[in-house]
């Protein structure tokens, strides 16, 4: 997303370019936070939710620099399909937690022996 933003004029460098930067940076970082924080199913969603807005955010970013022709209509056609995929598989997970008890967060670090 970063080389594509940086196609944009320079004017828009901290408009929309920086918006497109973060909301594409949001979605894995919630998720992530989100599950090392997943102390409960209802703050674990709350997280999803906020990635699944920016995978929204994503796409109405990627109409508007199509329709200021920053982007060509086959970029916007790829990367919208790409986020609106990202979309429905956040919601799939945020009704699949609704049914899944969550147990304490643990390290995927392997411990080793001296």
């Amino acid at each position: 997303m970063h080389d594509l933003a940086r196609q944009f004029p320079d004017y828009e460098k901290f408009g929309l370019a920086d918006q497109l930067r973060r909301a594409a940076k949001s979605v894995p970082t919630n998720i992530a936070e989100g599950y090392a924080k997943k102390r409960s199913a209802r703050e674990f969603k709350s997280f999803l939710t906020i990635a699944m807005g920016s995978a929204n955010e994503m796409i109405v970013h990627l109409k508007i620099a199509r329709e200021l022709e920053y982007i060509t209509p086959e970029q916007y056609e790829h990367f919208a399909r790409e986020y609106e995929v990202v979309a429905r598989q956040l919601n799939r997970l945020i009704a699949a937690w609704r049914t899944i008890s969550i147990q304490p967060p643990t390290s995927n670090l392997q411990e080793t022996s001296p």
